[in-house]
């Protein structure tokens, strides 16, 4: 088998839970895997495919996740602080039965990132970062919901920005949705990758690599690493079930990163120059994708 498991017999219960017999369910599948593993591919375990009914339980957890991110939009503004933030995603997420899935998190103290300006990611809220006209950004919350989790952000412009800003935070989601568009089954996840790089090459601007995409579902950061810079026809073969984020960092200036800040998890543009993330959460399906947390 593919995975190096134990391979189910053709009248015996699919491995998937369905209660079809194997051969009506999952055999095809699973031989169209292995001649891809044959040929040198990286193929998912099965351990990674989520169920009809695990995409449910996600599409819960992303309901709260959503809601979240709405509520944030709605109050989000210039003399907000950042510490305001973390409080409405945790009371929020509680209040509607989840776990903000950040908080306590490897020693993280916070329920959200709230990354302001030249922070690439894991902007730590503070009660003296209070949000200032002309400023961008991003919020990201995850969400664990009866085991589920989902995880998504969102970009914020502060009051009136500078067109180079406003720019940056336009095009950055539309390299996300460049990649999101190449998420087709029995394609390969270095498409969506390449897609999202493409983009930001051409607007002039850079991606970072040391951070990027992960599959999700059972767990906060799961297999596969979704790489924003990858080359297309490469990296592990998408097949419906494959749940995973995109959520590539794209910096105005040049891709390096600084990850020298004492409190060990605000990175920043090594150049100083601002930086913008859009992340979503999609599972392949049998004909694209389907969106689970925006």
């Amino acid at each position: 088998m593919y995975d190096d498991d134990v391979r189910p017999g053709r009248n015996d219960e699919c491995w998937c839970g369905s209660g079809k017999k194997y051969k009506k369910c999952h055999l095809g599948f699973d031989e169209r895997l292995e001649d891809a593993r044959g040929q040198g591919y990286e193929v998912p375990p099965r351990s990674l495919l989520k169920s009809p009914a695990d995409i449910e339980g996600i599409k819960k957890s992303a309901a709260i996740n959503i809601g979240v991110l709405d509520y944030v939009a709605e109050r989000i503004g210039e003399g907000i602080s950042t510490a305001e933030i973390d409080r409405w995603v945790r009371d929020y997420t509680v209040e509607h039965g989840g776990v903000p899935a950040d908080l306590n998190y490897e020693g993280y103290p916070y329920s959200v990132c709230t990354s302001i300006d030249d922070v690439v990611c894991h902007g730590m809220p503070s009660e003296d970062d209070v949000l200032r006209a002309g400023s961008i950004v991003n919020v990201d919350c995850s969400t664990i919901l009866d085991g589920y989790y989902s995880d998504s952000s969102r970009m914020f412009c502060i009051g009136d920005v500078s067109e180079e800003r406003l720019r940056l935070v336009e095009e950055t989601r539309r390299a996300m949705e460049a990649g999101l568009a190449d998420v087709k089954p029995w394609g390969f996840l270095g498409d969506v990758g390449a897609a999202v790089n493409e983009h930001a090459k051409r607007c002039g601007y850079s991606v970072v690599r040391e951070f990027g995409g992960h599959g999700i579902g059972f767990g906060f950061h799961e297999d596969p690493f979704v790489s924003h810079v990858a080359e297309a026809g490469t990296g592990m073969v998408l097949v419906p079930g494959l749940v995973f984020t995109i959520e590539p960092m794209i910096n105005a200036g040049a891709a390096d990163i600084d990850m020298s800040d004492p409190n060990g998890w605000t990175v920043r543009t090594a150049d100083g120059s601002d930086t913008a993330q859009w992340e979503v959460q999609a599972v392949v399906t049998d004909d694209g994708y389907e969106l689970l947390s925006w």
